[in-house]
């Protein structure tokens, strides 16, 4: 193991307060959420079971970087949507396809610099 990964080596949490790993090397039943999501669950309540460390090199942010862990057998499935969220969603969404001056929808969502249809702000900006 490399001197960078052995820095985040910490599976009883002393050095970090909880369970730390480096990249790559977590237990096969901790996930992130993203990781959860794909796989139809969620936390369910529980806190972050551990921690992923790395060291980032991207210029616009440097340093250390962590990804928290759940655990996949205290997880619960995703939640469903009710029949009324769904159609306070497709309202929603349909309010920022419609553009105020022309009053049609665009089939894409106004850009919020613009607040209205690109067709609009072309008019306005030759006009």
């Amino acid at each position: 193991m490399s001197r960078i990964r052995a820095a985040f080596w910490d599976p009883t949490g002393k050095r970090y307060g909880i369970p730390t790993y480096p990249w790559r090397m977590s237990p096969p039943h901790l996930l992130t959420i993203r990781q959860l999501a794909a796989e139809g669950l969620r936390p369910g309540g529980q806190g972050v079971q551990a921690q992923v460390l790395w060291r980032s090199r991207r210029h616009s942010a440097p340093g250390v970087r962590a990804a928290y862990l759940y655990d996949i057998r205290f997880a619960l499935p995703k939640r469903a949507a009710t029949p009324c969220q769904l159609a306070a969603l497709v309202k929603a969404n349909a309010a920022r396809r419609t553009c105020p001056d022309c009053l049609r929808d665009v089939g894409y969502v106004l850009p919020r610099h613009l607040g209205t249809c690109l067709d609009c702000a072309a008019h306005e900006a030759v006009a």
